[in-house]
């Protein structure tokens, strides 16, 4: 009885020790995987960090939190240097800006496999597995203005713009002011200017409420923006096919993909799951309902079973 006694204590005890070697050996692994995550500064790239940042640690990450860096150039540079890990990339943003091609590509997987295949060569970055929504570039009116006018398309508003030059006032950011996808770009494919003394610059966030306040007749804006619906906006109808495709993809440098490679795992899951409809409504929940980034980010990773 004795001995059998001392077997039973003996087995649970290499148990036990074998379940604490392996609990140290997982929290000693899980501390060793560490990711700096990066965001741009609006609101749709807030939320996408913290979605990155849910998904990464619940597969065993350590993530310090560094979304809302700035606008594109800032995040590019913040990885490249090594200040941050990954960020949320758009692939007409990769293609026009940072790979400096003149002509915009509107085929999702084209311009997604130019931009992984270039990026990786010239500048030694891998793109993730992209998500499925296009945050393209538009132009918003408020939907009353936009009836009385009979304005629908770009090429409508051009026309408008031509026999009307004092009539409209046009608000974008200063990166849509600056960029080759930008400004100047759309006037020439369209073949209209607006007047300088109605070009007024702000940042991306007071766009919407500027527009929707009759402080502006026409903006640039975000097409999966949530308060496109909630301020009873209408995007015009890129009839040109002027903007190229802006599908969202991780990027990270060569040496973090060949030292996580799970990551390509973890986010071609993601990319099955978030579509336009889905982003726009997280964008929606924190412009106009006033949640935070982090609490939509997780409360809809739980509700498609990702967390």
């Amino acid at each position: 009885m004795n001995r059998k006694r001392l077997k039973l204590t003996a087995i649970a005890l290499f148990v036990f020790l074998g379940f604490g070697i392996f609990f140290a050996t997982h929290q000693a692994y899980s501390a060793d995987k560490k990711m700096v995550v990066g965001s741009k500064e609006f609101t749709e790239q807030r939320i996408l960090g913290q979605i990155m940042i849910a998904l990464l640690e619940k597969h065993g990450f350590q993530c310090e939190d560094k979304t809302g860096l700035g606008g594109t150039l800032v995040a590019r540079k913040a990885l490249l240097a090594g200040q941050i890990d990954t960020y949320m990339e758009y692939t007409g943003t990769g293609l026009l800006v940072h790979l400096k091609h003149k002509e915009a590509i509107t085929d999702p997987v084209k311009c997604y496999e130019t931009v992984k295949k270039e990026d990786l060569e010239k500048n030694g970055l891998v793109w993730l597995p992209y998500m499925a929504f296009n945050n393209t570039y538009c132009l918003m009116m408020r939907r009353e203005a936009a009836e009385a006018t009979g304005i629908k398309t770009l090429s409508d508003l051009a026309a408008f713009v031509k026999a009307n030059p004092d009539k409209i006032r046009f608000g974008l950011n200063a990166e849509f002011y600056a960029r080759a996808d930008g400004y100047r770009a759309l006037q020439k494919a369209y073949g209209f200017e607006f007047p300088s003394d109605k070009i007024i610059k702000m940042s991306s966030g007071l766009l919407y409420k500027a527009l929707k306040d009759g402080q502006l007749e026409v903006a640039m804006g975000f097409a999966t923006d949530g308060r496109i619906k909630g301020f009873n906006l209408v995007v015009l109808q890129d009839d040109r096919q002027f903007f190229p495709v802006y599908n969202p993809a991780p990027v990270v440098r060569k040496e973090t993909a060949h030292q996580y490679p799970e990551l390509e795992a973890i986010f071609a899951e993601l990319a099955r799951k978030l579509d336009t409809d889905a982003m726009t409504q997280l964008n929606y929940e924190v412009d106009i309902e006033h949640k935070s980034p982090k609490a939509v980010a997780e409360a809809w990773l739980k509700s498609v079973g990702l967390l």
